[in-house]
């Protein structure tokens, strides 16, 4: 079993950031009719989501999170000493997005930074990632960032995932703290690697055509745009991620009622709902912004905590996070979180002139 434990690493501040363009569901009506988009809302839950502008990356989102993370809790930049990127919406083939992330962010050059492509999972994985650096280093301060785009890989005319996924980034500010207990349980099941795929544009199939055909599933999309297999990606996530929660609470000895928050992967509603059900968890306990942010993938846990608590203060909530998705990829982690160090989602329109590069050097 994949499962980790540090006594020392405490989540120390977590930020989000969207962008400022909505997308309501109901504009889809004349693309897929009344009834379809009416269906959609109910069994998803979705009712808007954030789109970037052209130019906005997931790093932007995540810059803004981390920047606004780093002035509000007034930490020294050069004591960052790790600094992960998670996203598969990354600006380019090369360099790591997380480099153009520690320029922008001004951070020391005894500093770590890299990228992980991860998707749904970012958080657990991202936590596991830098909590083992930070124990079995002189790190005592780091940042995971994490962020999508996904509204750039999918095809309009796709009404599986068109109206599903939103763009969304965020910031977990880790520190090396006494009596802070991290847990992480970590799964992958590479057997359902193209349950949620892109197809082209990788190495694999760098020259693919870019016409939009007729899938076997009745949706229209080209080998560039994001498939998911929901059939699969439901069976996985009804059996497997629950099997996942009920190894970390045998592992860990803490049942789901010595929890205050379960801030969990925003797949849609109605799985929400289900795991809730199983668990015996009040939704009051559950945060869900999917109806306002869409499934926006690598940040989604992140963003329903600080839509949930980022105007709340003085409270320190006991949280398990819940991740699962693309990969297929899965896992499950615990803090306590001062709910003063969560910021409120932030909107933002940054976009990173200096990395638009249309010509020669």
């Amino acid at each position: 079993m994949a499962f980790f434990q540090y006594n020392n690493i405490s989540i120390a501040g977590v930020a989000s950031a969207v962008p400022t363009p909505r997308v309501e569901i109901e504009s889809f009506i004349d693309r897929f009719g009344q009834e379809a988009v009416e269906k959609f809302s109910k069994m998803t839950g979705v009712k808007e989501f954030r789109k970037t502008l052209e130019h906005q990356t997931a790093s932007d989102l995540g810059f803004v999170a981390a920047e606004r993370l780093l002035t509000h809790k007034g930490i020294n930049r050069e004591e960052i000493g790790a600094l992960v990127f998670i996203a598969h919406s990354v600006d380019y083939r090369r360099p790591a997005t997380a480099c153009v992330l520690h320029k922008r962010l001004g951070l020391s050059k005894d500093c770590a930074a890299f990228d992980i492509g991860l998707g749904c999972s970012a958080t657990v994985y991202g936590l596991q990632v830098l909590g083992s650096m930070m124990a079995n280093s002189d790190i005592t301060k780091a940042l995971l960032i994490t962020g999508e785009t996904l509204t750039k890989m999918v095809n309009p005319e796709d009404k599986s995932v068109a109206m599903l996924f939103g763009d969304g980034g965020s910031a977990v500010l880790l520190e090396k703290k006494e009596n802070s207990p991290l847990k992480v349980l970590l799964r992958t099941d590479g057997t359902g690697y193209n349950a949620i795929i892109a197809p082209a544009g990788g190495y694999r199939n760098m020259n693919a055509v870019r016409e939009d055909v007729l899938w076997p599933d009745g949706n229209i999309r080209n080998l560039y745009n994001t498939y998911m297999n929901g059939t699969d990606v439901f069976s996985f996530t009804i059996s497997e991620v629950p099997a996942a929660i009920c190894d970390f609470i045998e592992k860990t000895g803490e049942e789901p009622e010595k929890y205050d928050c379960f801030a969990f992967h925003q797949a849609n509603q109605y799985i929400s709902k289900q795991l809730a059900k199983k668990f015996k968890i009040p939704m009051e306990k559950m945060p869900l912004c999917i109806d306002r942010y869409g499934n926006t993938s690598a940040p989604a846990a992140t963003i329903a905590l600080c839509d949930r608590y980022g105007d709340v203060s003085g409270e320190k909530i006991k949280t398990m996070f819940c991740c699962f998705g693309v990969g297929l990829s899965w896992g499950v982690a615990s803090a306590t979180i001062n709910t003063d160090d969560i910021l409120p989602v932030t909107e933002t329109d940054e976009v990173f002139l200096e990395g638009i590069i249309n010509e020669p050097f």
